[in-house]
């Protein structure tokens, strides 16, 4: 396997506090769709945000990542097993799991690896869930501001794997029976202009930037964002598109 690229361990307090949450009712349909509520596996679980949500519907969840740093972040639960491990190699007993979640990870995985574990840790019709967000939308003014940032200034720092992500998954391997209809949701957050930049600022390109050249971009374009947002102290709703594909594990592939 190649080597880990770990893009989130050096900034990984300022990530778990500035990042969006998933909606609830996400978790709720998955759980709906699964033939069992014993044990769920947080894949690549970062600072275990969707690792606590299942709890609501899983008698246990087992949370790993392969960096230390934030699994240091990640809020204690009594039901939540945290463990620092690869994601392709984890400690789960065969043929345990009712369900496998992949939040904004599934793009940094060896896929096919990752897969053939999934394969071996998965009940007969299991599911795996992988889902991303991409880009946040505030406002017309705002969001070009952001796009400047996020292609014009961002744009030589983000990682390959990140095309994964603007394509929504479309293009990811997924060798398992996928699921139709699957609803569409939506992160919201409401923020003032502080949380926003925030955000921003706990992006990995933005983090490479800095470390290339010694400024924030962020507050090179503050005054710009400031402009475009009014009121700084004003609450505004930032939303994400999520986008998520689901499969049944075990079954042919369709």
């Amino acid at each position: 396997m190649a080597d880990f690229a770990d893009h989130f361990s050096g900034h990984a307090a300022h990530y778990a506090s500035a990042r969006p949450r998933y909606p609830d009712a996400l978790f709720a349909w998955l759980a709906q769709q699964c033939q069992a509520h014993d044990l769920a596996w947080d894949a690549g679980c970062g600072n275990g945000q969707a690792s606590i949500a299942l709890t609501a519907h899983f008698a246990q969840v087992f949370a790993s990542d392969h960096s230390s740093r934030q699994i240091e972040q990640a809020a204690a639960h009594p039901r939540v097993r945290y463990a620092v491990e690869p994601a392709e190699t984890c400690s789960l007993a065969a043929a345990s799991v009712d369900l496998i979640s992949v939040a904004q990870a599934y793009h940094w995985f060896d896929q096919v690896r990752f897969c053939d574990e999934v394969r071996r840790v998965a009940r007969s019709g299991a599911l795996l869930a992988i889902y991303s967000y991409e880009r946040s939308a505030v406002s017309a003014d705002v969001d070009a501001v952001f796009e400047h940032l996020y292609r014009d200034v961002l744009g030589p720092y983000w990682p390959t794997e990140r095309q994964q992500v603007e394509n929504g998954y479309r293009d990811v391997l997924f060798p398992f029976a996928e699921l139709a209809d699957v609803p569409r949701w939506q992160l919201q957050c409401d923020w003032t202009l502080v949380q926003y930049l925030a955000y921003l600022r706990s992006w990995s390109a933005c983090q490479k930037y800095v470390a290339a050249n010694g400024r924030d971009p962020v507050a090179t374009l503050a005054p710009a964002f400031a402009e475009a947002w009014g009121d700084a102290a004003s609450v505004r709703r930032v939303g994400w598109p999520l986008n998520v594909r689901v499969g049944r594990v075990n079954t042919k592939s369709v």
